[in-house]
């Protein structure tokens, strides 16, 4: 990372010790698990799906803040911005299935929901020989993405402590963009270095330090959150139907075909016809079918409300 951006980062927190770490809720012991090893192939599934319950209801208390970041991002991404995810082991692979699921849900670019994998995509498939305890890789990682004004960075560490993640986003910041966190332990240097922080304390997991287990569960429920709530948010979604969908394979043809005859109560013919005309792109068919226009003016009306469908059948503007 050159001097010059290194100088912008003051009053960088001091590293936290491994007696710090050791005294995370995450690294804690669980006493519900204890004697795990002497245990049926039942009883440790009780275990499990007991502690799972309390995921749910930890992420419950996050929601205000979830909310806030899905208002970020939905405009960040109006106004032609990115969301970027940046993470390092179990919390990197969620990352990055979220991600990956935001194009064939919302039919998004690949560009608008990105991620960053410490130790690159081959890490996503086995641990890769890198160094997540570098803040300089993440800094060097993130500016390689350039990010602005316009985008949001969130990382995501179940610890809060990652310093890859860290500098992330402690670079991201500096350079203006918007900056969020996902962590499951309070009082993080990763809450420190990200303007919010969604916090889901789901406490000692089942193998002691086992992130994989409820902090990864907990981290899906929250990205699946922040996605589908800000493309919701955008007009991507129509009542509770993805509108949105690309038909690139039968079954989401057939989804499609669902989809407009839900929304609008027409039969499949009639259906299968609007769609051939709409170009195959059921938001321009939705358009047509519930405002009564032609594809010239369903498309007019969708750039004019930045691709929100219920704006467009109202023709009203976009706004958050």
């Amino acid at each position: 990372m050159p001097a010059t951006l290194m100088e912008e980062q003051t009053q960088k927190p001091t590293p936290r010790t491994p007696e710090n770490i050791r005294a995370l809720a995450t690294e804690r012991q669980n006493e519900a698990s204890e004697g795990l090893d002497t245990k049926s192939a039942l009883e440790i599934a009780r275990i499990i799906n007991a502690e799972d319950a309390k995921v749910s209801a930890a992420v419950k208390k996050a929601l205000p803040e979830i909310a806030q970041v899905i208002d970020v991002v939905a405009r960040c991404l109006r106004d032609g911005g990115r969301l970027i995810y940046v993470g390092a082991g179990s919390s990197g692979r969620i990352a990055s299935l979220d991600a990956a699921e935001c194009p064939a849900t919302f039919s998004t670019q690949p560009a608008q929901v990105q991620y960053i994998m410490c130790g690159g995509p081959k890490a996503l498939a086995s641990a890769a020989d890198v160094n997540e305890d570098s803040p300089d890789m993440g800094q060097r990682d993130i500016a390689k993405r350039r990010p602005t004004r316009k985008d949001i960075v969130i990382g995501i560490s179940a610890s809060g402590r990652t310093p890859y993640v860290v500098g992330a986003v402690e670079y991201a910041r500096v350079r203006g963009a918007q900056t969020a966190a996902i962590v499951c332990n309070q009082s993080t240097r990763l809450a420190d270095a990200a303007d919010i922080t969604i916090v889901a304390e789901v406490g000692p997991e089942v193998i002691s330090g086992s992130t994989r287990l409820k902090a990864s569960s907990a981290q899906k429920m929250i990205t699946n959150m922040i996605t589908t709530g800000a493309m919701t948010r955008l007009g991507y979604v129509y009542d509770n139907l993805m509108v949105n969908v690309h038909m690139k394979n039968e079954k989401l043809v057939e989804r499609g075909i669902n989809v407009l005859q839900r929304v609008t109560g027409v039969d499949r013919e009639h259906a299968i016809r609007t769609i051939k005309s709409a170009g195959k792109s059921i938001p321009i068919a939705v358009v047509m079918l519930k405002a009564n226009v032609d594809k010239m003016e369903a498309v007019r009306r969708l750039q004019k409300s930045d691709g929100n469908v219920r704006r467009a059948i109202e023709n009203t503007s976009l706004e958050l």
